[in-house]
């Protein structure tokens, strides 16, 4: 384990996460939310819902917790104050986005206030069906891949005007990859020997240099089979808007390399088209999570260590066959 890689001493996992918690974590409870309260907080605020049942939902997030309410509605909870503005970006966004999209993205039903002892905005939406895509195979990569990337081209085209330009609220994503600079040389540091540095210092070097041109589009911001809902194989929803907003949307091609592979990937490529500077930044993006994952997981957490191994790889062989 790497102490101290980032400037707060602690490692900052927050973005680009499929956002499972693992078997082993409780699943009621965990950042002093529960059931019993989400219960009080539907009944003091909406109490028109106040005696529909409250239970966990089986996949949780690590950003916020969420409940289901009823059969049709869910409660989602920041876990930290970092994650609040993203409540009212989404109630005031989703609807927005909802009726340009291909495919369905959580229904906001109300905004929550803290009361009952828990301290940050909360909201209610209505229940997507669907399958996280990443639970298992899909019989149809490339023409999932397709779906995904119609719907990264639908995002982009809607207007921007007034969107929540990048910033804190997004992690950063639609800013210029520099913004994380400072973590990736003090991984590439820890890596050294131990991971092909050089090249991977290239790949952060072209991803700085090839500076954006252009408006502000729509992103999504964090485009993982975890946020991705399937139905008959297609997808049909996408969740998690909390790290959109806009700016550069190279964020959000990092799919290619994380759940996308040969066929796939180049079916994800074709689809969302975009230009080699675009393809640069988004490769600085992989390479940025991959190492600081890699600093941290490599001599803890075996299994997770590989799964960032193999990105890395294979943003490095993207690289030199298309940078």
């Amino acid at each position: 384990m790497v102490d101290n890689l980032f400037p707060d001493g602690r490692f900052r996992d927050d973005e680009f996460r499929d956002d499972l918690l693992r078997d082993d974590l409780p699943r009621d409870g965990r950042a002093g939310i529960d059931a019993a309260l989400v219960g009080r907080l539907v009944r003091a605020q909406f109490p028109q819902w106040g005696a529909l049942p409250v239970r966990p939902v089986a996949v949780d997030g690590w950003d916020n917790r969420t409940y289901r309410l009823g059969d049709t509605m869910t409660v989602r909870l920041p876990t930290a104050a970092a994650y609040d503005p993203a409540v009212e970006k989404e109630h005031r966004w989703l609807p927005v986005l909802a009726a340009e999209l291909p495919v369905a993205v959580p229904p906001v039903l109300a905004l929550g206030a803290p009361g009952e002892g828990y301290p940050h905005p909360w909201s209610v939406r209505g229940w997507l069906e669907g399958e996280s895509a990443n639970r298992r195979p899909l019989d149809d990569l490339p023409g999932f891949a397709v779906g995904v990337g119609e719907f990264v081209l639908a995002l982009q085209r809607v207007d921007a005007t007034g969107g929540p330009g990048a910033g804190a609220h997004s992690f950063h994503r639609g800013a210029p990859p520099a913004h994380y600079d400072g973590e990736t040389r003090r991984a590439l540091a820890a890596l050294a020997g131990r991971v092909d540095t050089v090249r991977a210092e290239a790949v952060w070097e072209a991803a700085l240099a090839a500076t954006r041109q252009g408006s502000p589009v729509w992103f999504h911001g964090d485009i993982a089979g975890g946020n991705l809902l399937v139905r008959d194989g297609k997808l049909a929803a996408v969740i998690d808007f909390g790290t959109s907003g806009t700016g550069d949307p190279a964020c959000d091609l990092v799919i290619a390399w994380t759940m996308f592979a040969d066929g796939s990937r180049q079916a994800f490529r074709e689809t969302v088209g975009q230009d080699r500077g675009t393809w640069a930044r988004a490769r600085g993006w992989a390479l940025w999570k991959s190492l600081i994952c890699l600093a941290q997981f490599l001599d803890e957490d075996p299994a997770q260590a590989a799964e960032h191994r193999r990105v890395l790889d294979e943003v490095l062989a993207d690289h030199e066959l298309f940078g």
